[in-house]
């Protein structure tokens, strides 16, 4: 057989070779066809679920449109056995159908007529219908259960359910009134039932009566609450260390006088290194104005009179000196005509400017007038004089010294009205009257301070309103704030023998004196006339101020 001959093939072998070569050709066709097929199902489905989820959303964002939403569809044997062993998570609600709605089928649920007219002048824009249709189970969810009124309720409607949840909502969280609309025809906008709000002990403020005054307040951007006029704590002293009031110019010697025009921008420092300055504080450079030499006098004490015209000096001399604040002239006054003092350094000065009272010799007060700077008058004690101090009227002096008496002097008539002992007192060295004339305090060598009202002391109660027993020497000086709530105490025998007096509650301030500051040897001590500021000077010629917060201006 020829090579030829042996590679052809048959007939047969090719008709078998061709339709297996034909056959999957069909298979590929339907496997096309298929495969088209489940695309497209499958783009179907998706075009389908994409199609549920806007009408879902469609309903959340605008209520049922396409179907109800129910909760809880199952049955109610379930329901009920799932509710029947709840009784520990039930409670009635007797407020929820009490509450704000702002829907028409609502309205029978409110009481009271300022409720109704408030109900049916506030209609809501637009109602979804369906809510009549829809049925919410209440009892299946557990969040839901607190809407429930009676213990055996399952379904409520849609528009009930909306109400409820306001209800609910106004009930956690109450309507602020000043935001009402109309607070003068409305005593409440978020009017809840009133038994409901005695019983949990929640009072519902009531709304302004005049909306002008308030639209007032809210065109303005000043402090609508000063705090000098609130009441200050107990405890904490929220105070700061500010620059010294006399940093530009301290002192050679030990600061005797320190005090507070009246237009609270001027301080006065005085010592015995003779000389008188003035300082505008500001807290930051209190800047030097002017300073005056006295070659012949250490200053022992300096006061602006009240009227904030002239300043009064006065030392361990038989003379003292006035300077004029308006023409920038000193005087020297003295000696004062039949008397023999050697030394003027103890006076005060009345709340009216009309007249100086210094201590004298053997109980002597002498009364000098400050318009002519001539002596006008004298009382006279049984003991020693050492102290004087003016009531807030100035028709009253009180004076005090080595008997252990307080007197009290008509400064019209010039007799003693009024005197009693000191409780527990041999030598009173200090005393002091309130600004706001009800109490007054009296310190002793022993460093004990009495508190006593006034009125009832001049009634015959010797007994103190409080006693003070922080300071263990000498109490050489006392001041009160301006208005009363703070006093100072000090003696000068000792370091950071300085204390402040609570008078609210008749305490000691814990964080006074710093702890972390020393104050030396303090000497004396002013208030500024709101109480904002507080300076105190030492024996090492410095003037310490610090910021009293509590005070808003200075």
């Amino acid at each position: 057989m020829s090579l030829i001959s042996q590679n052809i093939v048959s007939r047969d072998r090719v008709k078998i070779r061709k339709e297996v070569m034909d056959v999957p050709s069909f298979l590929e066709a339907d496997l096309v066809m298929s495969t088209k097929k489940r695309k497209k199902d499958k783009e179907r489905q998706v075009g389908m679920e994409e199609e549920r989820e806007m009408k879902e959303l469609e309903n959340v964002l605008f209520g049922s449109l396409y179907s109800p939403v129910e909760f809880g569809k199952e049955d109610d044997e379930k329901v009920r056995d799932e509710t029947g062993n709840d009784s520990a998570l039930f409670f009635v609600d007797r407020t929820a159908n009490n509450e704000l709605s702002a829907y028409d089928e609502d309205a029978d649920l409110s009481d009271g007529s300022g409720h109704d007219e408030y109900t049916k002048q506030k209609k809501a824009v637009w109602v979804d219908g369906e809510e009549k249709q829809t049925n919410i189970n209440i009892a299946k969810v557990n969040k839901l259960r607190k809407l429930r009124k009676e213990e055996d309720e399952t379904l409520i409607s849609g528009s009930e359910y909306v109400s409820r949840l306001r209800a609910q909502h106004v009930k956690l969280n109450p309507g602020t009134e000043w935001a009402c609309l109309d607070s003068r025809g409305q005593s409440n906008c978020f009017d809840d039932d009133g038994s409901s709000d005695e019983g949990d002990g929640v009072v519902v403020a009531h709304g302004y009566e005049d909306v002008e005054a308030v639209d007032d307040i809210l065109r303005t951007n000043e402090d609508l609450v000063l705090k000098s006029s609130s009441k200050l704590l107990p405890g904490m002293l929220e105070f700061s260390r500010l620059v010294d009031a006399n940093s530009e110019e301290p002192s050679n010697g030990p600061i005797n006088s320190v005090h507070f025009h009246r237009n609270a921008q001027l301080l006065l420092t005085a010592g015995l290194d003779r000389r008188l300055r003035f300082f505008q504080i500001d807290g930051k450079r209190n800047t030097k104005i002017q300073s005056i030499f006295l070659e012949d006098c250490p200053v022992r004490k300096a006061s602006f009179l009240p009227d904030g015209s002239q300043v009064i000096i006065a030392g361990r001399r038989k003379f003292f000196y006035s300077f004029d604040l308006v023409k920038a002239k000193v005087d020297k006054i003295g000696p004062l005509v039949g008397r023999e003092e050697k030394s003027f350094e103890s006076f005060e000065i009345s709340p009216d400017s009309s007249t100086i009272a210094f201590v004298g010799n053997e109980g002597y007060i002498l009364l000098v007038s400050s318009k002519t700077k001539e002596l006008i008058g004298t009382v006279k004690m049984n003991g020693t004089a050492r102290s004087l101090a003016f009531t807030n009227d100035g028709q009253q002096l009180l004076s005090s010294g080595g008997d252990g008496q307080v007197y009290h002097w008509d400064m019209r008539t010039r007799t003693c009205i009024h005197k009693a002992v000191d409780e527990g007192c041999i030598n009173s060295s200090a005393l002091c009257a309130s600004p706001n004339g009800t109490m007054f305090a009296a310190g002793s060598d022993s460093g004990i301070v009495n508190i006593y009202n006034r009125d009832e002391f001049l009634g015959g109660k010797r007994k103190p309103i409080k006693t003070i027993e922080n300071l263990t020497t000498k109490v050489d000086f006392m001041n009160f704030n301006n208005d009363a709530q703070i006093l100072a105490i000090c003696s000068t025998m000792k370091k950071n023998t300085m204390k402040l007096i609570h008078m609210a509650s008749f305490t000691v301030f814990s964080n006074w004196p710093p702890p972390n500051r020393t104050l030396h040897y303090p000497r004396c001590l002013d208030f500024s006339p709101s109480g904002g500021f507080m300076a105190v000077g030492n024996a090492a010629g410095k003037v310490l101020l610090y910021k009293l917060h509590h005070y808003h201006h200075g």
